[in-house]
């Protein structure tokens, strides 16, 4: 387990990096990253979060001032009135001592219609969720890979993992509030394959799914730097020939789209940096994986690669090696 710095993001640009901030991908969708830390350690994890994390090096918590400083600029800048401010994280978004406060803003901006969280559901409880719809959420989507509490257990990483009350969570947000719930698998072949049907069942009889779909299954999709489990990966064409089949057994929709939620592209924020652009930048702080630190430049933060050795306060040279939705990845 790797030992990790907790940084509070206070007075350094939101735009640019994964793990925090504002992201934008040219949609009326703008994800909202407010803290990086995750209770479960996830066996099919992408991001390696939670108390097993080989990788991070960092943890992460934004001002929520800054936060909604930067969420508002963003907002206007986009020219729409449908925004969906979707509550994100490479963690888990309920760990945000002021996550209520967060909801209530986002939902009060004049350009957000949408306020909806990625949630495991694990730290969540009546309480919670009652001052969450008060707040303004209008959708929450819960990731559970299975119902069996073994299989559970083994797939969320850590032993004190409780579905039951997950799964009474989920019955509590569909029964007793008017956010509305997506049941969010992710499907990993040769391990929960038996459980996608009984979530699908278990997502329809509790009542999800009342504006949104009730269910959205996600792929396996391995990444680098994240956990990988002994699974198989399965092609697109085979995870959407069986996504179909069930939607014909369920009669409910399965195969998402983006137009399912009211996403559609417009003005993107700007993006500052073109790949191969040479740039100097200040070295600001510890990056969040090995090797890596922050640094900032044209109101921008970058993640500097392989720079473990460089000294915080430093400026460099460096050239930009990935521009992806606004995130930013150079090196020395």
């Amino acid at each position: 387990m790797a030992k990790c710095n907790n940084i509070l993001i206070r007075d350094i640009p939101l735009f640019g990096c994964i793990a925090f901030g504002i992201i934008d991908r040219g949609t009326n969708v703008l994800q909202v990253r407010p803290i990086s830390e995750c209770p479960l350690s996830c066996i099919f994890c992408s991001t390696d979060a939670g108390p097993y994390s080989q990788q991070r090096i960092s943890e992460y918590m934004v001002d929520l001032g800054q936060l909604i400083e930067a969420f508002e600029w963003a907002a206007a800048y986009k020219e729409v009135d449908d925004i969906e401010a979707h509550i994100d994280t490479v963690g888990e978004p309920s760990m945000y001592p002021q996550l209520v406060e967060l909801v209530g803003r986002l939902s009060g901006n004049e350009h957000v219609k949408t306020v909806s969280m990625q949630t495991n559901g694990f730290l969540l409880n009546e309480k919670l969720i009652d001052k969450l719809d008060e707040a303004g959420l209008s959708r929450i989507n819960m990731s559970i890979e299975a119902l069996d509490p073994q299989l559970a257990k083994k797939i969320a990483g850590i032993d004190h993992y409780d579905i039951e009350k997950v799964l009474r969570n989920a019955e509590y947000i569909t029964r007793n509030s008017g956010i509305d719930l997506l049941i969010a698998p992710v499907w990993i072949p040769g391990i929960n394959d038996d459980e996608m049907p009984k979530l699908i069942e278990f997502a329809l009889k509790i009542g999800a799914g009342k504006k949104w779909p009730a269910i959205g299954i996600q792929k396996l999709l391995p990444h680098k730097n994240g956990r990988k489990p002994d699974a198989k990966v399965m092609n697109w064409e085979k995870f959407y020939w069986q996504l179909g089949e069930w939607e014909k057994i369920y009669k409910t929709k399965l195969i998402l789209k983006p137009e399912d939620f009211g996403s559609h592209e417009c003005k993107a924020l700007p993006r500052m940096f073109r790949r191969d652009e040479k740039v100097k930048v200040m070295v600001k702080g510890p990056g969040w994986m090995k090797g890596e630190k922050l640094a900032i430049a044209r109101d921008r933060v970058l993640t500097v690669v392989d720079a473990g050795n460089i000294p915080v306060g430093k400026e460099i040279s460096v050239r930009i090696e990935r521009v992806v939705d606004g995130i930013y990845m150079a090196r020395k």
